[in-house]
This record gives structure tokens, sequence and C-alpha cells, in this order.
């Protein structure tokens, strides 16, 4: 699981951080910051869902956060 959801924050371009739902209770209760590591952020996630941002679409080989959903729109739209 932490080996599909590394590929695809890699299809975004973004970091794992840049994932993370920083105001989730999760995210505060585990003292997530822009150190923590990226695979632990990736684990974590893994066992936490609630901590990422979502839903993620990829199509192909790229990937984009979909909120807000025009983000999604405008990146399905490219895509096709």
């Amino acid at each position: 699981m932490v080996e599909k959801l590394t590929e695809l924050v890699a299809k975004t371009g973004l970091r794992p951080y840049d994932l993370l739902r920083r105001n989730e209770a999760k995210a505060k209760e585990l003292g997530l910051t822009k150190e923590t590591g990226d695979e632990k952020l990736l684990a974590l996630m893994v066992k936490f869902p609630e901590l990422m941002q979502r839903p993620i679409i990829e199509i192909g080989e790229k990937a984009v956060v979909g909120r807000p959903i025009d983000n999604a729109l405008k990146f399905i739209r490219e895509q096709i």
C-alpha cells in the first residue's frame, strides 16, 4: 500500500507533506510538521487515511488532488 501511495504522490509532483490535512485532529495529535520525513508521512497516511487530501485522480503518468473540484475537472479535460 505504501508503494502505491508513494507512486501516486510522485505523479502529483508534490511532497507527502503537501497532501497532509494539517488541521486534522490526528495530524495534530501525531505532531506532524514539515520536518516529518516523507516515508513516515506516507506510512501514516496509509494507516490513517483521514490525514490525506483526497480524492487523488490518476490518469496515466499524472495525478492531481481533486479538491477543489475545479482541479479535477480541469485535469480530466486536459488528459482526454
